[in-house]
Parts: structure tokens; C-alpha cells; sequence
């Protein structure tokens, strides 16, 4: 700066960096600090396109604070979104860019469910109505959602039952971009429940590695392996390099 003064755009270049920099070591130290800094810089929020309390925790627990997130409602969202898409991935994507467009802000949002082997990779985007669409009692009803999937497995045998868990995480930006990130867990079916635990398919997912059904693990233990788990681990990595950016 003493041979001449900077343009306009050699000091916003500069300014910009300072910026970027500054950022990243305040990122680094509330990271480093585990929720005791957040003082240093404001956490980016994203909206979450779900009510479901349990997939908030388990966001909240991975992320550790290197985010705030926010219920749709929260944030003002309570419109009904139409999830008509084919596959795990669009029907991620229609929620993750209705609540960003609403919002204007950046959005997350995720598509899981259950595919089995013998049965086509059924339940499959249906696994929270698949009672109803085998004309059984129940819809959105887990006990009716595992009676059809005994129902329609009955009589298989074990090595014949295998299965995967398997979800999708997209996110939408205001600017326009978006990505998606996916995890899956594979396991059997069993013939009858085994544990008090989780939630949906899981007293009938056994996960050979632990010896045990969904069910029957710790929260902790679950968010360690489970598809969501995977799936989210893999979205914070992508985050990190957003907000590096």
C-alpha cells in the first residue's frame, strides 16, 4: 500500500479475506469449545423442513452446535408440502426447497424409510404408509406398518429377509444450490419384534454387527450406525465446506 493506494476492488479482495479468515478461526473455536462460545459468532441457521422432535435431536446432537437449527414452524412455515416424487432424493428435495423459498433461508430436509430385498425394495418412499397400501388397518401407524411387512414376508426364510435402512438428506440454499448426501445401514428382518425401543421398523430390523434389533439399541448406539446417523455425518462434512466457502 505505500508504492500507491489500492483500487476499489484490490481493497474489497482484501477486506474479503480478512473476512473468510476471521470466520473460519471463530468457526474453529466454537467448534473447539463444544457450546461454550457461541458469543464468538453467531451459529448460521438453517431451517429444518420436519416437526418430528426426534430427528431434531439427532441433527442437533451431530452437529454439535456448528449450526442453529430451526423447526419449519419455528421459522414460520406451516403450509402442507405434496411429497410426490419417485425416490428418496426428490422427495427430499420438494421439502428441503418449498421451506427455502418460504423462508429465505438455507433448509434441510430428509427422506428415509425401509427397503426390503424379496419384496422389490418395498416399502420403500412408502415405509410410513405401507399399511394402507396393503389394504391393511392404519396409515402412518407403525403397528399397522410391521403387520404388513410380516404379512407380506411370511413364510421367508431368514437369509431370504434381508433389508436396509436408507435416507437421504437434502439441502437448499437461497442462492439456488443444493445437494444431497445419503446413508444406509443394512440388516434383516425378523419374524417377530425384539425390543421397546425406536420408533417404525425397528423392533423387526436386526443389525447383525450389534446382535440386536433397532429396538433393542441405546439412542446412542443407534445414532452411531443407523441410516439418519450415517446420512447427517455426511451432511456436516459437506456444511463445513459451505461455510468454509
Amino acid at each position: 500500500g505505500e508504492g500507491r493506494a489500492f483500487t476499489n476492488i484490490e481493497l474489497g479482495s482484501i477486506l474479503d479475506m480478512g473476512r473468510a479468515g476471521i470466520r473460519s478461526l471463530m468457526r474453529a473455536q466454537r467448534e473447539a469449545l463444544r457450546g461454550q462460545g457461541e458469543w464468538l459468532l453467531p451459529a448460521k441457521r438453517i431451517v429444518v423442513a420436519t416437526g418430528n422432535a426426534h430427528k431434531l435431536k439427532e441433527l442437533s446432537d451431530i452437529f454439535g452446535g456448528m449450526v442453529e437449527l430451526v423447526p419449519m414452524k419455528a421459522a414460520g412455515f406451516t403450509g402442507d408440502i405434496v411429497e410426490d416424487g419417485d425416490t428418496f432424493e426428490k422427495n427430499a428435495a420438494i421439502k428441503a426447497e418449498a421451506v427455502a423459498k418460504f423462508t429465505g433461508l438455507p433448509a434441510l430436509a430428509d427422506d428415509s424409510g425401509l427397503c426390503v430385498d424379496a419384496l422389490g425394495g418395498a416399502p420403500g418412499i412408502y415405509s410410513a404408509r405401507y399399511a394402507a397400501r396393503c389394504n391393511f388397518a392404519g396409515d402412518h401407524d407403525d403397528e399397522g406398518n410391521n403387520q404388513a411387512l410380516l404379512q407380506n414376508l411370511k413364510g421367508l426364510e431368514p437369509a431370504k429377509r434381508t433389508a436396509a435402512f436408507v435416507c437421504t438428506i437434502a439441502c437448499v440454499l437461497p442462492d439456488g444450490r443444493e445437494f444431497t448426501v445419503a446413508g444406509d445401514v443394512k440388516g434383516r428382518i425378523l419374524e417377530s419384534y425384539a425390543g421397546n425401543g425406536g420408533f417404525g421398523y425397528d423392533p423387526l430390523f436386526f443389525y447383525e454387527p450389534f446382535g440386536k434389533t433397532f429396538a433393542q439399541l441405546s439412542f446412542e448406539e443407534k445414532n452411531e450406525v443407523s441410516h439418519r446417523g450415517r446420512a447427517i455425518r455426511a451432511f456436516a462434512e459437506k456444511l463445513k465446506e459451505l461455510l468454509g466457502e
